[in-house]
């Protein structure tokens, strides 16, 4: 009875231990796995085509769908339809990937390329030739250098970044032979060229082993606390105060003429100025608001102007002070200047 339960427990111990086992290596191959990154690829494709039909062909591409999905290389084979365009893409690690675009779009685009628009009516069923090629393939290129800029910082860039066209075949058979077999991620987008001018489909096979460069993380540069980001902005503040410039105005007597008089005056008129005085000199703001006094002096040959002290709480402006009395006749009330 001992025996058996000593054997019964050894045999527990054991599975357990194998069972961790398995488990741990699951979790180091997750770690070491290259996450899938979402949707990162097909919202980035999505874009991609859209910019480089709107930059190079001149006019709209729309994605109403778009699939992503892992498959084999006779899936790969068997996914472009008849008479498509076949576009041979080169990337990371001399990889090899496949870029088909359906005749119906593939006439729209050269349509547009040579008359501007898209001609009226049915596409017509014909086999694509290396001039087709060579003149998509700028917008190939240009989508698929915006999928790599758009996934810089995503996961999906270690498969879908660094392709770029390569050759064109006219004829599907040796794609079986140049590609190699294993799994590929397929991007399949349903596209519509020209406000619904012409539809079909642009598909996009590349290894699922990614061989590209690893996303750039984003740098995260240590938030600054509320004190530091006060006193910067404190500072800042005092460094453009400290640089304003400031108008004050030295204001020795003040005399209210009629516009008449103002209007007669002539060279060698002379203006009493009753009141006043140099040891009194008002220092006014623009607004006419009364800051300080001070006295009339010179310093060096110059003019210079001794500041008392500040006037305290001075709310009322000059301007609204009952002004001095005035020379010669009383002039009427909304013709009276300060001068």
């Amino acid at each position: 009875m001992t025996a058996t339960q000593g054997t019964a427990t050894q045999g527990t111990a054991t599975q357990g231990m194998t069972e961790q086992g398995v488990i741990r290596r699951k979790l180091t191959a997750a770690r070491n796995e290259v996450p899938e990154g979402g949707p990162g690829a097909d919202r980035c494709w999505r874009l991609a085509l859209a910019r480089a039909a709107r930059d190079h062909l001149k006019t709209a591409l729309e994605v109403p769908t778009l699939s992503l999905s892992r498959v084999g290389l006779a899936e790969v084979l068997e996914v472009p339809p008849d008479r498509a365009l076949l576009a041979v893409l080169e990337g990371p690690g001399e990889g090899l990937g496949v870029l088909s675009i359906a005749p119906e779009i593939l006439q729209a685009m050269v349509e547009t390329l040579t008359i501007g628009r898209v001609a009226a009516g049915a596409a017509t069923s014909r086999k694509p030739t290396r001039t087709d090629a060579a003149m998509i393939a700028p917008m190939i290129d240009a989508a698929l250098c915006d999928l790599e800029d758009g996934l810089a910082q995503e996961a999906d860039l270690v498969w879908a970044g660094g392709w770029r066209y390569a050759s064109f075949l006219d004829d599907p058979r040796p794609l079986g032979l140049m590609l190699e077999d294993f799994g590929y991620r397929l991007l399949r987008a349903e596209v519509d060229l020209g406000h619904g001018a012409r539809k079909g489909t642009i598909i996009l096979a590349l290894p699922a082993e990614g061989r590209g460069r690893l996303p750039t993380r984003a740098s995260t540069k240590p938030a600054r606390d509320d004190a530091q980001t006060q006193r910067a902005f404190a500072e800042a503040l005092a460094e453009e105060v400290e640089g304003a410039e400031c108008r004050l105005d030295a204001v020795l007597a003040r005399v209210c003429l009629s516009l008449s008089r103002v209007v007669g005056l002539a060279v060698g008129d002379v203006l009493p100025l009753s009141g006043a005085s140099l040891e009194r000199v008002s220092i006014e703001g623009i607004d006419g608001r009364k800051m300080s006094e001070g006295k009339l002096g010179q310093n060096r040959g110059m003019r210079a102007l001794r500041l008392g002290a500040a006037v305290a709480d001075s709310r009322t402006p000059v301007s609204a002070v009952r002004p001095m009395a005035p020379l010669g006749e009383t002039p009427p009330a909304g013709l009276r200047q300060t001068g």
